[in-house]
């Protein structure tokens, strides 16, 4: 592993960890890049996703961690395919979407790789102001994972958690996105599909709202548009 790397970002492939990551290419230079497969429905477009956009961006350190438990859990409608995803609004209530405390198992694994890499920082996409109201991706969960990393790692390991997109809202993620240059054609944020999106699922239908509203046009394709 390169001693290099400054950061580990979580991507996902996503539109928020994208965005993310070149975040973390603007701030910290050199990062190595995590992406997390758990049984979820559309893990092979997301992975297409997570290599495409490591390629555009130049990203060479990379970790793909597989964690099956996560879906043998369930409990969420995007590894338990039992389960509807809604396309509604689930109005104050937590979506069946959630997948049980996913970021936390998500960030165990990056905070490892990082004091291994020698990295100073982990970066993540999570978006609490303009999201599916998820419990773990919540600006105090955040802040109490960070206290969990500094008792857990060695006494000279110094790990912050970045979450550069937390308080935006979906529209200023796209324009922050079109500033940095991030390769937006290259995401996938559909809960169902791997070919074209189905425009419905509540992820799907707040990335085209921030895109709507940033006055951007959505690049990747999606069913009866």
């Amino acid at each position: 592993m390169s001693a290099e790397v400054n950061a580990v970002v979580c991507l996902s492939g996503g539109l928020d960890s994208c965005v993310t990551l070149y975040e973390a290419l603007a701030r910290e230079g050199a990062v190595a890049a995590l992406h997390f497969t758990y049984g979820q429905r559309t893990s092979a477009r997301e992975r297409e996703a997570f290599d495409a956009i490591c390629d555009h961006a130049g990203v060479r350190e990379r970790l793909v961690v597989e964690q099956p438990a996560l879906g043998a859990i369930g409990g969420s409608a995007l590894t338990d395919t039992s389960l509807e995803v809604p396309t509604t609004d689930p109005g104050d209530a937590i979506p069946i979407t959630y997948v049980p405390f996913r970021n936390g198992q998500i960030l165990s694994v990056a905070c490892a790789w990082a004091e291994a890499l020698g990295a100073t920082a982990v970066y993540v996409g999570a978006v609490e102001e303009d999201s599916s109201g998820y419990p773990d991706c919540r600006q105090e969960f955040f802040e109490a994972f960070a206290r969990a990393v500094d008792a857990g790692t060695r006494p000279d390991t110094r790990i912050r958690i970045e979450t550069p997109v937390l308080h935006r809202d979906k529209a200023g993620i796209v324009r922050r996105g079109t500033e940095l240059d991030a390769p937006l054609h290259l995401t996938w944020s559909c809960y169902t599909e791997d070919d074209v999106a189905c425009g419905t699922c509540e992820s799907c239908r707040l990335r085209l709202r921030g895109f709507e509203r940033a006055g951007v046009v959505d690049p990747i394709p999606y069913r009866d548009r």
